[in-house]
């Protein structure tokens, strides 16, 4: 081990909230830093790059090379700042009034320092029983840096058994949340001058018809049943949403292209599976009766997100793990996805607990309070002690 100064966790954050590790940029410049940081204290640490090389994923191992490891895991991404009117530089973390300001300082920055900081303790003070660190790339853009980490892990470490997934929740446990998947949408047409209409093809009117069907679906599954485990969410059922459209040239041609994207928001007990198909086959529909009209015209999908739901375990490790080190008796849900459904598909125990409030994430003038930081780090002495 070499002779690197061990850092609080208030100066890893500081490091940490200096690199803009924006989800369109590098993250490498980051994971320089924390891969170096931890080797320098001994922890063995591995990277996952992503295809072209510009991002990597960083798994961390500390304690013997035995399964059953506790694996914290948080993302490096953040969104952006651009056009956000912040009163201080979101690269930098401020303290004023308990609160510490800066980009990702809640989600997730504020928690992936104290994981580093436990693992190092980790590796420091000698546990019997090893703690992993998974910090993942573009969470922020779906999830998608996820599942290839995890698959990397089981390659290089010995497999973990308990996942805690350290999103803000105002460390409260939460055992379930939503899954998600989402698909860009273009329709193509074909120009003629508006009072021609019946030889065009217009992109933005037929791609209304497939935004109608969203609207259709929604209201078909609020008119249903309602699952056992879907009552628990706000709101208690899968939601289809359009957020964005664009498309044509002027006020009297036929649109040539039509863009937008439909993302689904689903609870556990629903199959997202079945929506997907429903819609893909909708999109397949109009497709064809496009191409009927003119070849050139046609509606192409293209998945952008695909996210587990989180699934409450029966008798599960995570949670039990969980709930000792927090002391609470209660377990919540939440809407918002996160990777810990993708931990649970890879055979993990997988919970969500972290400091912060969701509701301060992305948001100009981020903030996470300073006593959700400290409790995060009586969590993660509460977890040494346990791992001792």
């Amino acid at each position: 081990m070499s002779g690197t100064s061990v850092l609080t966790p208030r100066q890893i954050l500081d490091r940490l909230v200096a690199f803009p590790t924006v989800s369109r940029d590098s993250n490498l410049a980051m994971v320089d830093w924390l891969e170096g940081y931890l080797a320098g204290q001994g922890v063995r640490c591995f990277r996952h790059m992503n295809e072209d090389g510009q991002k990597a994923a960083l798994i961390a191992h500390a304690g013997p090379w035995i399964e059953g490891a506790v694996v914290l895991s948080g993302h490096s991404d953040v969104v952006p700042v651009d056009g956000q009117i912040w009163t201080s530089d979101p690269w930098t973390v401020i303290e004023r009034e308990g609160r510490l300001y800066g980009r990702g300082t809640c989600d997730m920055k504020g928690y992936v320092a104290l994981a580093v900081w436990a693992v190092v303790e980790a590796q420091r003070r000698g546990v019997q029983r090893p703690l992993q660190l998974a910090l993942s790339y573009d969470e922020e853009l779906g999830c998608t840096g996820a599942p290839p980490m995890i698959e990397t892990m089981q390659q290089v470490v010995p497999k973990g058994s308990a996942a805690l997934i350290g999103e803000p929740s105002r460390m409260k446990v939460i055992t379930g949340h939503k899954g998600g998947t989402g698909y860009h949408v273009h329709v193509k047409g074909y120009e003629v001058h508006s009072s021609l209409l019946p030889d065009g093809v217009s992109a933005i009117m037929e791609g209304a018809r497939l935004i109608q069907w969203v609207n259709d679906r929604n209201a078909q599954i609020q008119a249903g049943p309602r699952g056992k485990m879907g009552s628990r969410f706000y709101p208690p059922f899968t939601t289809l949403h359009v957020g964005r459209i664009s498309g044509g040239t002027a006020d009297n041609i036929t649109a040539a292209d039509c863009r937008f994207a439909v993302e689904m928001r689903c609870v556990p007990d629903d199959d997202i599976d079945a929506h997907a198909a429903a819609f893909r086959a909708a999109a397949e529909r109009l497709d064809a009766a496009l191409k009927q009209r003119r070849p050139e015209a046609g509606v192409h999908l293209d998945k952008f997100f695909d996210v587990s739901a989180l699934r409450p375990e029966a008798d599960g490790e995570a949670e039990a793990l969980a709930r000792a080190l927090t002391g609470e008796n209660e377990t919540g849900v939440v809407s918002y996805g996160t990777e810990a459904g993708q931990f649970q598909d890879a055979g993990y125990s997988a919970v969500v607990c972290g400091p912060g409030d969701i509701a301060q994430a992305h948001q100009p003038d981020e903030y996470l309070e300073l006593s959700e930081f400290m409790a995060g780090q009586r969590f993660m002495e509460n977890l040494l002690e346990r791992l001792a």
